[in-house]
């Protein structure tokens, strides 16, 4: 039986627009575990080793950032989210 390849969507973030559209659309659900993700996929299609550099964090911190169940300081999202050249925007729900 053949079986499909695991799909990485890290590879389908190949712009800064797509990121942040994908970004926005699970930063939609509210739902903090799926946001930290979706941060994690988008740091790994940027590159985790310009993003620790950017974020003066090590990229072991990272990993361990965007594992599930991880509860990362706001400061750190703040930081990754910088690095990544995106903004939080609030809009009406």
């Amino acid at each position: 039986m053949n079986t499909l390849p695991e799909l990485d969507i890290a590879e389908l973030l190949d712009n800064e627009e797509v990121m942040a559209a994908y970004l926005s659309e699970i930063m939609a659900t509210g739902n903090s575990e799926l946001i930290m993700s979706a941060l994690g996929d988008i740091a790994r299609a940027k590159g985790m080793t310009a993003l620790a550099r950017e974020t003066g964090l090590n990229r072991e911190s990272l990993y361990k950032t965007f594992k599930p169940g991880a509860e990362p300081q706001f400061t750190t999202v703040l930081k990754i989210l910088s690095a990544l050249k995106m903004n939080l925007q609030a809009v009406p729900a």
